[in-house]
């Protein structure tokens, strides 16, 4: 019985941590990001969506969190969930002008 309520509990945890998680748009749109910093939280998400006539390269060699999304058109998106503390500097591989920094506390 015991480990019953045990399991339950563990569940209830998964799923209110689940429940809790959000989700963030950062848009590129006149070879820009929208913001250039974006404070989040340990397991939220952020979508990156292409607002521009031409195709964007959003990627991280962040030690705490690497990614390349690779090449994507006008109207798609990409999303990443950061599960880790610290800090994320994101870049646009076609673009070079293009920075923005990601706190995850």
């Amino acid at each position: 019985m015991n480990h019953i309520k045990t399991v339950a509990t563990a569940a209830l945890l998964v799923i209110s941590a689940t429940a809790t998680a959000a989700e963030y748009e950062v848009t590129q749109k006149n070879k820009a990001f929208s913001v250039k910093e974006l404070n989040i939280k340990v397991g939220d998400t952020v979508k990156f969506t292409n607002q521009d006539s031409f195709f964007h390269n959003v990627f991280s060699l962040s030690d705490l969190k690497t990614f390349d999304l690779g090449s994507y058109p006008k109207g798609e998106y990409k999303k990443v969930t950061f599960d880790k503390a610290g800090k994320v500097e994101v870049e646009c591989a076609i673009h070079p002008s293009m920075l923005m920094t990601i706190n995850v506390e």
